[in-house]
């Protein structure tokens, strides 16, 4: 891990990290001519890329109805007792979550308010091919249902040995979440041709609203790319973890939090900030002898070798600006006062508090949602959430009183922007209330100086309280 060490007084700069934050251009030109071949071709081209990239020739890519609901059966009791217990905490946290339509009115009697309708149809994707990532099915099919939509779509790789061997090409575990989660179509698709599916829709794989979920690089490079004519979550990267951490912290303990991450991927970003020099060396001691035990031992090391990072400052208040820098995915506060800390804490996608609260426990049975924001965009952005799952239209209801209350200022903004017609629109409703509906009659406008109507001139008293 490289070290930056600050000086007293000095704090940490964006520009001192090795972040990226960009997809190659060749990576965004490739799923660029997946996507427009989909949505030329349809079924073809996505059996096509299927044949190529997963090495699988599949019939139909919708899985049978009855291998979902025989996804529990001859499961291991203990993994099953896992899941649902995951389920029904994340469904718990997300249930917390959702919000009501709701409607005010003022004294005139004008009702203002927001209606909340949940989207149609939901594509969730879900990384596969060899690996298998139940947890990444409930977060993301689990708020959608919270949030009311009727029709959660799962698009996964399938597992090119299962098809060989003529049996479910996706993960039992993978299905089992999905069966628990309540997911009602799964299609065995990855890669940005199913970005594309989704987005747009073929033959057989219907177009969906929104598309959530984590995937590699053309998967996030699909989600940018179509995004705009579909709703996505965010463009994910690599993982990442901040552990803050004083001198009361386990080093061994801090080690293996680091390596939680690394062993995700090569290019995971694994940051420790820290006012304690002696610690940070403590922890990549530790690190060593851990790590020389790990199954994914390559992995692991080269993310802390090439994307791992140790800040050093001079003192607390430095500390926890650095990590507002860095505004990590996962960022764990590893103090003696952690809660006291957290209200200093502006930038996190999600928040560890306490040497009890490892990070692992929010990828899996916690509750808050595991999608998160990455590369630093935890400074604007949010977790995946029921919010994401739902649509919100605002409600205007004016009565005849509001109307007149309002209208003045109104017309006086238009005017402001030279937008004659809005205020005309308005001038018309208000002049039905002065001078009756005849005053607005056609044949009379023709007569009337309608620029002295929309823009009438109205003291700032009238204005203010209305006509």
């Amino acid at each position: 891990m490289k070290t930056i060490t600050l000086a007293a007084g000095e704090l940490l700069d964006a520009s001192m990290l090795t972040r990226e934050g960009v997809l190659p251009a060749d990576t965004t030109q490739a799923a660029q001519r997946i996507i427009d071949a989909v949505r030329s071709e349809g079924d073809a081209a996505v059996r096509r890329y299927c044949s190529e990239f997963d090495g699988v020739d599949l019939a139909s890519f919708r899985l049978p109805q009855e291998q979902i609901d025989a996804a529990l059966e001859g499961l291991d009791p203990a993994f099953l007792a896992a899941l649902e217990k995951a389920a029904a905490q994340i469904r718990d946290f997300h249930e917390r979550e959702a919000q009501q339509s709701w409607f005010t009115t003022r004294p005139d009697g004008t009702m203002l308010g927001v209606k909340v309708t949940p989207l149609a149809a939901a594509g969730i994707y879900v990384p596969g091919g060899r690996a298998q990532y139940p947890s990444t099915v409930l977060m993301n099919a689990i708020p959608a249902k919270v949030a009311g939509v009727e029709r959660v779509i799962m698009v996964t790789p399938p597992q090119r040995d299962a098809v060989e061997a003529g049996t479910c090409p996706i993960s039992p575990y993978t299905l089992a979440a999905a069966k628990v989660s309540g997911v009602d179509e799964i299609y065995t698709v990855g890669g940005a041709q199913a970005v594309a599916a989704l987005a747009y829709g073929t033959e057989s794989i219907p177009r969906v609203g929104k598309i959530t979920g984590p995937g590699n690089a053309y998967v996030a490079a699909a989600k940018r790319l179509v995004s705009g004519d579909v709703g996505i979550d965010m463009v994910a990267g690599p993982s990442e973890v901040c552990v803050l951490a004083d001198a009361t912290a386990h080093p061994a303990v801090v080690a293996a939090d680091l390596m939680a991450q690394a062993e995700h991927d090569p290019l995971a970003a694994c940051y420790l900030v820290t006012c304690d020099a002696a610690f940070a060396a403590e922890v990549e001691r530790a690190i060593g002898v851990l790590v020389a035990q790990s199954p994914r031992a390559d992995i692991t090391r080269a993310s802390l070798d090439n994307e791992g990072t140790i800040i050093i400052a001079a003192d607390m208040d430095a500390a926890v600006e650095a990590v507002n820098t860095i505004a990590p995915e996962h960022l764990e506060l590893h103090c003696a006062d952690a809660l006291g800390l957290l209200g200093a804490i502006r930038n996190a996608g999600a928040i560890f508090v306490g040497a009890w609260s490892t990070e692992p426990l929010g990828d899996y049975v916690a509750g808050p949602n595991h999608t998160l924001p990455t590369g630093g965009t935890a400074a604007f952005s949010n977790p995946l959430s029921v919010d994401d799952f739902v649509k919100k239209s605002s409600v205007i209801c004016y009565t005849p009183a509001g109307l007149l209350k309002d209208a003045p200022a109104t017309q006086r903004l238009a005017h402001a922007e030279g937008l004659w017609a809005h205020a005309l629109s308005t001038a018309l409703r208000r002049r039905v209330l002065e001078r009756g509906e005849d005053a607005v009659a056609t044949d009379a406008l023709a007569a009337v100086d309608l620029t002295a109507v929309a823009w009438p001139d109205d003291p700032a008293e009238t204005v203010a309280a209305g006509a």
